[in-house]
């Protein structure tokens, strides 16, 4: 029985269609595979993800900053932001959550160009 050549790097590879990831991971690559569904679909998108630094929702910022050779490949945007920082771009598709002042609010964002 042959071993699978396996790396680190494989969870944001798209080609790959066994990987291993954590669920904040997953939300990575979540976002890779929309703009790849995107392309195939002829659309020519980029995505935009922000949040709060320090969320509750643990080490989400982390990922997107660790995934940043992928997130640029395929033309996703990771800002964190504070209460002090520019709106995001215009968008027509946002998704989110509204949060009481003081929590951690995320938002990804679909460009269209």
């Amino acid at each position: 029985m042959a071993l699978n050549h396996v790396t680190l790097d494989d969870k944001y590879d798209l080609t790959k269609s066994r990987i291993f990831v954590t669920g904040f991971q997953a939300i990575v690559r979540l976002c890779l595979m929309q703009k790849e569904r995107d392309r195939r679909a002829g659309l020519n998108t980029a995505g935009y993800v922000t949040g709060y630094r320090g969320s509750p929702l643990g080490t989400l910022d982390l990922q997107f900053i660790r995934a940043h050779r992928a997130l640029d490949k395929y033309d996703v945007l990771f800002r964190p932001v504070s209460t002090r920082t520019s709106p995001p771009p215009r968008s027509g598709l946002a998704a989110g959550r509204a949060t009481r002042r003081g929590q951690v609010r995320w938002r990804v964002r679909a460009l269209v160009r």
